[in-house]
C-alpha cells in the first residue's frame, strides 16, 4: 500500500534524500509555479524558457529543502518562481512592466543589505496591516503576479475595483512607509 504523502512528510522525506518527497511537489505543485512564470514573463519568453525557469524552482527546492516549513512550503516555491522570473528577464534585457514604483535604495557596501533587509520588513508589516480584501489583492498581484482581472474573478470583484484598489492601497503604503508606520487606513 502507498503512503498518503502531506507537504510535512514530503518535505521530511526530501531532507532524507528521498525523491519521493519531491515527486509530491512537483506533482502537486507544477501549475501554481508555472502559473507565475507566466504572468510574470508573458509573451517575453518562450515554453522552453519557461520550462526551464519551472525546473530551476523545483531545483532549490531540493537542494534547499532545510529552508520551508511544511507550512510555508508553497509560499516558499511561489517566491523562487517569481525570483528566478525577474532575473531570467533582468538577463534578458527585458524590463516587466510595473504599475508601481519600484523602491530604489542608494546606500553601498554592507549598509544596503541592512537597508534592504529593514525596508522589506517595513514593507511586508504594512501589507500584513491590510484588512480584507486590499491585503489579498496585494499578495496576490505583487507577490504571486496575478493580473487585476483574474484577482477579480476569485473575489467577486470587477478588475477596475482591484485596479482602483491597487493604486490607493499603494499610495497609502507609500505614504506609512515614509512616515516609518506601518499601520494602514485608507
Amino acid at each position: 500500500m502507498t503512503e498518503v504523502l502531506t507537504e510535512k512528510t514530503a518535505l521530511d522525506r526530501m531532507r532524507q534524500g528521498d525523491e519521493a518527497g519531491l515527486a509530491w511537489f512537483i506533482r502537486r505543485y507544477t501549475s501554481y509555479v508555472s502559473a507565475i512564470v507566466w504572468n510574470l514573463a508573458g509573451q517575453a519568453m518562450t515554453a522552453q524558457d519557461a520550462e526551464e525557469i519551472t525546473a530551476d524552482v523545483f531545483l532549490t527546492l531540493w537542494r534547499y529543502c532545510e529552508n520551508p516549513t511544511a507550512d510555508k512550503a508553497k509560499g516558499y516555491l511561489g517566491a523562487i518562481a517569481r525570483t528566478r522570473t525577474l532575473n531570467w528577464l533582468k538577463r534578458a534585457g527585458l524590463s516587466q512592466a510595473l504599475e508601481y514604483d519600484e523602491l530604489t535604495l542608494t546606500a553601498d557596501g554592507p549598509e544596503r543589505a541592512v537597508l534592504e533587509r529593514e525596508a522589506k520588513q517595513a514593507l511586508r508589516q504594512a501589507v500584513e496591516a491590510m484588512g480584507p480584501p486590499d491585503r489579498e489583492i496585494f499578495i496576490r498581484h505583487y507577490y504571486y503576479g496575478e493580473s487585476s482581472a483574474a484577482i477579480a474573478d476569485t473575489l467577486g470583484l470587477t478588475a477596475a475595483n482591484v485596479r482602483k484598489r491597487l493604486e490607493r492601497g499603494r499610495e497609502a503604503l507609500r505614504q506609512r512607509l515614509e512616515k516609518g508606520e506601518t499601520s494602514y487606513d485608507i
